[in-house]
């Protein structure tokens, strides 16, 4: 099995309110991946995910396109150590 993995994503452009945290809390679970995703007040959304660096991969390249309303300019990621603690995915308010 593949070392776990850790990556934290901010996403910039039309990203809030076009269901981008649910569809990536969907996405992650399908993934198998933990985490938590959440807007922030600059209108970014950003993501922290733990798991399968492969999985992780599979998560930064759908949320580069974001659900089908969304309209992503700009994706930064940067890969961190695993830290582990994280039990599910969930959207932070």
């Amino acid at each position: 099995m593949a070392s776990p993995a850790r990556i934290h994503m901010l996403v910039s452009g039309q990203v809030q309110g076009v269901y981008f945290r649910e569809n990536t809390r969907k996405k992650a679970e399908e993934l198998g991946i933990s985490g938590w995703v959440q807007n922030m007040l600059d209108g970014r959304v950003e993501i922290v995910a733990e798991g399968n660096k492969e999985k992780l991969e599979e998560l930064a390249r759908w949320a580069k396109q974001g659900p089908a309303f969304a309209k992503v300019e700009e994706f930064q990621t940067d890969w961190q150590e695993y830290k582990g603690g994280l039990e599910e995915f969930q959207i932070r308010y």
